[in-house]
């Protein structure tokens, strides 16, 4: 059973105002097995998600991806996903598009993600980037359950300064992100990220020094062999324009930070590292 967040734990959006859908977005999904494939056994969501027909890759791992009718994230959203990956299936879950949040006169936005991997199941979360644009203000919950040892997760993200391109760098509001992870029901890593460019020098020591975008990778019971961190860091000392850590954590776990400015180019550095064995 998932995990309830509790009460002294909920998001505390410091501007909020009414949802424009009139009511909570949500997304539901659980999988299944049929004729020993992955299949999509439950799935439920309201506007503006929707999914398309799932895909299978080369390793029989099914493929969802998930869409917003809407232009991104706007003032006022509210959005709930819950996703059960039933024991021995495959899935990743990716979406369409770039995470595009919106510019907020007085509000902000709200998502909420509970995510839970039973016994020899895999869940290979990997969301494209996001943009927050200009005054924007959001807030993200994610709580993952691992029901034991067997359980396998991998999660890719990637946080830009916003549209950089168009010289617009760190002029969100903020940006604030609360990551749990936990293992037959004990917390193992817990991330609380808190961005607020107008209260930290965002490129400053010990946040983005320079660079306009940052990259999160995270596994739990990925079977890496002794050995992987070195080969991660000899893979990121091969690139000349990123800087980057890797680091064991508790539990058969492993992150990865990096910084770049380019968002393709960080996919395909987390991609590699992730096939290293």
């Amino acid at each position: 059973m998932l995990l309830s967040i509790q009460e002294n734990e909920q998001l505390k959006p410091e501007r909020f105002i009414e949802n424009p859908y009139g009511q909570t977005s949500k997304l539901q999904l659980t999988t299944g097995i049929k004729n020993g494939k992955t299949i999509l056994k439950h799935l439920f969501f309201t506007a503006p998600f929707k999914i398309i027909s799932p895909f299978y890759d080369e390793y029989e791992t099914m493929i969802v991806m998930l869409l917003s009718v809407s232009a991104g994230i706007m003032e006022g959203d509210v959005q709930e996903i819950k996703v059960i990956v039933s024991k021995d299936t495959k899935m990743e879950l990716s979406s369409q598009s770039y995470e595009k949040i919106h510019k907020m006169k007085h509000g902000c936005a709200i998502r909420k993600t509970e995510i839970y991997v039973e016994s020899h199941a895999f869940l290979n979360y990997n969301p494209l980037p996001v943009i927050p644009y200009k005054d924007s203000s959001f807030e993200n919950r994610l709580d993952v359950e691992l029901q034991d040892g067997t359980s396998a997760f991998q999660m890719c993200e990637i946080l830009t300064c916003g549209r950089s391109a168009c010289k617009e760098r760190f002029e969100y509001h903020y940006y604030h992100s609360i990551v749990h992870v936990r293992k037959k029901g004990i917390l193992v890593y817990r991330d609380n990220t808190r961005f607020n460019p107008k209260q930290t020098e965002m490129n400053g020591t010990g946040m983005y020094e320079g660079y306009t975008h940052l990259a999160m990778l995270l596994l739990y019971n990925m079977n890496k062999k002794e050995g992987w961190i070195v080969k991660v860091r000899k893979l990121m000392d091969s690139y000349q324009n990123i800087e980057g850590g890797a680091t064991c954590i508790q539990d058969e776990g492993y992150l990865v930070r990096i910084l770049g400015n380019n968002a393709q180019e960080l996919q395909k550095i987390c991609q590699r590292i992730s096939y290293i064995k």
